[in-house]
């Protein structure tokens, strides 16, 4: 599904104009270790934005719980502390079923990275 989710991102970025070799395309193992990659990749002088795609869905444990909220709080830290739009594109759902019908939701996720970044630019350009 995060497969999905990152080739309907990556379209609808190229679509907004921004050229596949400004794109950089970083997997981790999981969804819980996507705050620390997008915090690295945040600080990097050359990343305008990043996204962070995943898919948590709830199991039977209370394991779910925990890996949707430390991938929420830390993707919004990462944003707050590098000062570069990182949008949460985490799936969280009760069921795959849940998951599936969002999936096509993923262009939203770019459509935000792109705006939030110019808006962060206008804001820099003021003077």
């Amino acid at each position: 599904m995060a497969d999905q989710m990152l080739e309907i991102t990556l379209e609808r970025l190229s679509a907004l104009g921004v050229a596949d070799e400004n794109v950089i395309v970083v997997r981790t193992a999981g969804s819980f270790e996507l705050p620390l990659t997008a915090r690295r990749l945040a600080e990097r002088g050359d990343v305008d934005a990043v996204i962070c795609i995943g898919v948590v869905i709830r199991g039977d444990t209370d394991h779910y719980e925990h890996i949707a909220r430390a991938a929420a709080d830390g993707i919004a830290r990462a944003g707050d502390d590098s000062g570069k739009p990182v949008i949460f594109g985490v799936l969280t759902t009760d069921n795959t079923d849940q998951a599936v019908t969002r999936i096509p939701q993923a262009s939203d996720y770019a459509d935000t990275a792109v705006e939030m970044a110019g808006t962060l630019r206008q804001i820099h350009d003021l003077r």
